[in-house]
């Protein structure tokens, strides 16, 4: 995916970088919390073989603008909709890790007309449990240790450990990933939107969203639950039970693999993407058929 480069469009006055790359149907990637665009680097470089790949940095997030505003579920969500609708972009199957499985959902949600697909990825927003570390964060006063968390000067003895380790060819993808969510967090920026973000979605006692008592709704596109047996963030548990919530979803565990299955394992995690796009007919988008849907949820509620 050397061809994929870092691009930028400006939504409602803030400047918005996404990487973009390939031709064919549209895949819409969205990272996590305290992540970025990078996270799908190598899963990405084999989806742009057959398909548009695109990767938003979300706002507050990578090389996005940080503006002091809304972090919400639905305001990221909303984001997404106008980037693709700068795009020219219609419908995508959307792919979802983390915090961004919350994300897709309620981009889902809101505008069904979007989302070809379905794909959640260690998702949050499917149940309470959370690491305990980001229900920590956000505590009263967290913005105060924050700043004694992340130091700078930690991120640059780290950052000289990755070179060495990376000039030695020692891959240890999840490692990165933790390591780049923590470097982040030392620019006082990022910080704050992550600290707005955490927020909006978990609260001490676990996560404060959910869409359990939605999931009925993604019974009208295809769904896809992927997670790893060894996700010290998110716990498998709710992999199971959002896979009986969802008629004929389909499940898939990688075993050994932990919150970030799609960086430890690219090829297989491409791979799944490719036979689930290909062997799944797009959702239904008509309006009609969702208000049904809705109507016949909310009488068996």
């Amino acid at each position: 995916m050397d061809a994929m480069k870092l691009r930028h469009t400006t939504l409602h006055g803030h400047d918005f970088r996404y990487l973009v790359d390939g031709r064919g149907p549209v895949i819409l990637l969205i990272h996590g919390m305290a992540g970025s665009s990078r996270t799908w680097t190598p899963a990405a470089r084999r989806l742009a073989e057959r398909h548009t790949v695109i990767a938003p940095d979300l706002l507050g997030h990578g090389e996005s603008a940080k503006p002091a505003g809304d972090y919400s579920l639905g305001s990221h969500a909303s984001h997404l909709r106008d980037l693709l609708a700068t795009l020219g972009i219609e419908s995508a199957t959307v792919v979802g890790q983390s915090l961004g499985g919350g994300i897709a959902m309620q981009l889902a949600y809101q505008y069904p007309e979007i989302a070809e697909r379905l794909v959640l990825v260690g998702s949050g927003g499917l149940g309470r449990e959370v690491s305990w570390l980001l229900r920590a964060l956000t505590l009263p006063g967290a913005e105060y240790a924050a700043e004694i968390l992340f130091p700078r000067f930690v991120v640059d003895y780290g950052d000289r450990l990755s070179l060495f380790l990376r000039d030695r060819g020692i891959r240890a993808p999840h490692a990165t990933e933790i390591w780049r969510a923590y470097r982040s967090l030392a620019e006082p920026d990022t910080r704050r939107a992550f600290l707005r973000t955490l927020r909006a979605v978990v609260e001490p006692g676990g996560q404060a969203v959910s869409a359990t008592d939605r999931l009925y709704l993604a019974a009208s596109i295809p769904t896809l639950i992927v997670w790893g047996d060894r996700d010290d963030i998110i716990p498998i548990e709710h992999a199971y039970s959002t896979h009986e919530s969802i008629p004929d979803s389909r499940l898939e565990i990688f075993e050994g693999a932990g919150h970030f299955l799609h960086a430890e394992e690219p090829e297989r995690f491409a791979a799944l993407i490719e036979d689930f796009i290909r062997t799944t007919q797009p959702g239904p988008v008509d309006p009609e058929f969702y208000q049904k849907l809705v109507a016949q949820g909310g009488r068996t509620a």
